[in-house]
């Protein structure tokens, strides 16, 4: 029910106690039956249920109330706000402990080794280092190059094989787009 309040009830009994609006537009508006805001106005049903002012909450405002309450045969509207959820996983820092932290060059090593589509901004952002230290392993030059052994990041759980992959698609658009704009310059020389 994408157009029916939060908490019917709840926004019913408030609607009953604060407004004059009929129990029909209340009804219809908290997809329920006219007897059961008859019974709410009446104080035998939703005992106990504390009234939920759908105006706080962003449902309803205070000038569709008004509009409503002046003509008994206009329903309530209620506001179509979407509410954004987002998604604070990527911005949580993960503890990486002082053992697996030498971990992260074997780790870039492996990325270079394995997906070398990976520009080194986003090894070093997967993997949690620097990006010079990411150019200088490609490059052979990182001071400890030669006791790096590369190892799988996903299998020390440095991040999520879902991580990998969006970052080897991200690659693989980039290199498909690079492509497309060298065709381009190519055939306007």
């Amino acid at each position: 029910m994408a157009n029916s309040p939060l908490m019917p009830m709840a926004t019913a009994v408030w609607l009953v106690e604060n407004t004059t609006l009929t129990f029909k537009q209340i009804a219809n508006f908290c997809n329920m039956h006219e007897v059961e805001i008859q019974g709410i106005a009446d104080g035998e049903v939703a005992k106990g249920i504390k009234a939920y002012n759908p105006i706080i909450a962003g449902q309803l405002s205070r000038e569709e109330i008004d509009l409503s309450s002046k003509d008994e045969n206009r329903p309530l509207q209620i506001n179509n706000t979407d509410i954004e959820i987002s998604n604070n996983e990527k911005k949580i820092k993960k503890y990486i402990p002082l053992s697996k932290r030498q971990d992260k060059p074997d780790s870039a090593l492996w990325l270079l080794k394995q997906h070398n589509i990976l520009k080194d901004s986003q090894i070093a952002k997967l993997v949690g280092i620097t990006k010079n230290s990411v150019t200088s392993i490609r490059n052979k030059s990182y001071w400890n190059y030669n006791g790096l052994n590369p190892k799988d990041p996903v299998a020390l759980n440095l991040f999520s094989q879902k991580e990998l992959i969006e970052a080897i698609e991200k690659a693989e658009r980039r290199i498909k787009r690079e492509k497309k704009e060298r065709e381009k310059q190519n055939k306007l020389k």
